[in-house]
């Protein structure tokens, strides 16, 4: 119990370390009714520091949006630093959509208008965000941040800082254990929360966390350890989403142009 309240402290105390920093006012946070969304505004609300909730609904799942409010209102009981806004951004996603021009490919034509959800959802944070001088928490973990990219560029992944992106996805359901974070959220199956459909993390991956976990910690060119045939499965998994989601996780690549070339240019 000891290690995990220090882990709590820990992050709580670089989050009032960069934000004092920064020089901003709070937090804001956009919750979904997951476990990663409730660990980072209940630590956020932990350091004292004005912490907006949003709940941004664009056709959710009733019960997220369930869970996502009743967390947002036990927050409201327990820290009086606390706020929240309720907004639904069906309208607006709904004209979004009236102006784009239909796909030949449904599947990729689901695919981007769930990113697109995601990047609605990031434009109404930093809304929030600048009107208040708050600072946008993301509430990406490990696996998602720096394993295999699940999440959505200049959405989900569009924050300010990361205050669990260095803790695996069992790491988080461990400090939500700790923070007594509500158990529907604690119980229920990961989902992102972008589709029509009751589809969860897993579904999408093909793969569980606590799978994709053990293949990060055990593989490597130094690693003697032998893997069953599902994990060899999964790790086969893990190398291709890591690979084909690395333009998330690297720094934007920029094109360096050689002095001598600039010098030639007369302006």
């Amino acid at each position: 119990m000891k290690s995990i309240q220090k882990l709590s402290h820990y992050i709580e105390n670089w989050l009032i370390k960069y934000i004092k920093k920064s020089q901003m006012d709070g937090f804001v946070v956009g919750v979904s009714g997951g476990i990663d969304s409730a660990v980072t505004s209940t630590i956020c609300a932990r350091t004292g520091y004005p912490t907006l909730c949003l709940e941004m609904g664009i056709y959710q799942n009733k019960s997220q949006v369930s869970k996502a409010r009743k967390h947002i209102h036990w927050l409201e009981k327990k820290y009086n630093n606390v706020s929240y806004h309720f907004l639904s951004l069906n309208k607006l996603f709904d004209e979004f959509c009236l102006t784009l021009p239909n796909s030949k490919d449904i599947n990729k034509e689901k695919l981007a208008l769930a990113n697109s959800r995601a990047r609605l959802r990031m434009t109404t944070l930093y809304y929030f965000s600048a009107i208040n001088n708050y600072l946008v928490a993301g509430t990406g973990n490990k696996v998602e941040d720096f394993g295999i990219g699940f999440y959505t560029k200049y959405g989900d992944g569009g924050v300010d800082l990361s205050p669990i992106a260095d803790l695996m996805k069992s790491e988080v359901f461990v400090l939500a254990k700790y923070l007594n974070i509500i158990e529907d959220i604690q119980n229920s199956k990961p989902t992102d929360g972008l589709w029509d459909d009751d589809r969860t993390d897993e579904d999408q991956i093909g793969a569980s966390y606590d799978e994709i976990e053990y293949v990060m910690k055990n593989f490597g060119e130094n690693s003697n350890q032998k893997f069953t045939t599902r994990q060899k499965e999964v790790l086969q998994l893990y190398k291709i989403l890591n690979r084909k989601n690395k333009h998330k996780m690297d720094p934007i690549p920029v094109c360096k142009v050689p002095k001598y070339l600039k010098n030639s240019i007369k302006f």
